[in-house]
C-alpha cells in the first residue's frame, strides 16, 4: 500500500462518519484536544507519542499524544490540537495535514473530554520539545496496534490510589494506557475494515 493510498483511505473513512460525542454534556468536563500524528519512515507507517515529564500538572510521566485543554483564544477545538502540538513539540500548523477526527473520549482522573484529530506530518522533522512538558518522543509502528487488535488486552492500573481497567499496549517497554490507549483503540477500530485487514487480526 502506498503512502497516498493509506492516508487517503484514513481521510475518506474519518470524513464519511460522524464522530461519536460524549453523551453527558452537562457534567463539569474540561474541553481538550489531541493530535494523533501519523508519518511514514522508510516505508513503515508510524504514530508519534510523547512521554510527559513529571513537571506537568496532570498525567505526569504518562505516554500521550500532543494536546491539552482548550484556551479561550482558540477559535476551535481543532485549533487547540494544533496549538498544543506546536507548544509541546514544535510541530508547525502548516506542516500538518488533518485527515479527520475520531470519537470523543473521557479521562478517568482529570475530567477532560478529549477531541482527537488525526494528522499526517512530514518525516524527518526538526522537532523542538518543551522540556517542561515533554521528556521525549516515542515513535510506534502502526502495525503494533493492528497486531494487538484481536488480543484486546485489558489491564488493571493503579493511579493516585484508584484502580482502573484500561486497554494497554507495550512497545519496547513503553506502556500506553488510559485515555491514550482508548483513543488509539478507537482509531484502529474505525479504520480496520477499510484497510482490508482480516477480521481476526494479523
Amino acid at each position: 500500500m502506498s503512502n497516498k493510498d493509506l492516508f487517503e483511505i484514513i481521510k475518506d473513512t474519518l470524513e464519511s462518519r460522524p464522530h461519536v460525542r460524549v453523551r453527558d454534556r452537562e457534567a463539569a468536563y474540561t474541553e481538550a484536544s489531541v493530535l494523533i500524528p501519523l508519518f511514514r519512515d522508510n516505508g513503515k507507517y508510524k504514530v508519534l507519542f510523547t512521554k510527559r515529564t513529571d513537571q506537568v500538572e496532570t498525567h505526569k510521566g504518562q505516554i500521550s499524544f500532543p494536546g491539552g485543554a482548550k484556551d479561550e483564544e482558540d477559535g476551535s477545538i481543532r485549533e487547540t490540537a494544533l496549538r498544543e502540538a506546536y507548544e509541546e513539540i514544535g510541530l508547525i500548523e502548516k506542516d500538518v495535514t488533518i485527515l479527520g477526527r475520531t470519537d470523543e473520549t473521557l479521562t478517568f482522573v482529570s475530567n477532560f473530554v478529549i477531541h482527537p484529530f488525526v494528522g499526517y506530518i512530514p518525516h524527518p522533522y526538526n522537532f523542538n520539545l518543551s522540556r517542561e512538558e515533554v521528556e521525549r518522543i516515542i515513535n510506534v509502528p502502526l502495525d503494533v496496534f493492528f497486531v494487538e487488535k484481536s488480543q484486546r488486552k485489558q489491564e488493571t492500573f493503579k493511579h493516585n490510589g484508584k484502580t482502573f481497567q484500561t486497554p494497554s499496549y507495550n512497545y519496547k517497554g513503553n506502556i500506553i494506557w488510559g485515555a491514550t490507549a482508548r483513543i488509539m483503540e478507537n482509531f484502529i477500530d474505525i479504520i480496520w475494515e477499510k484497510l482490508g485487514l482480516p477480521a481476526g487480526g494479523e
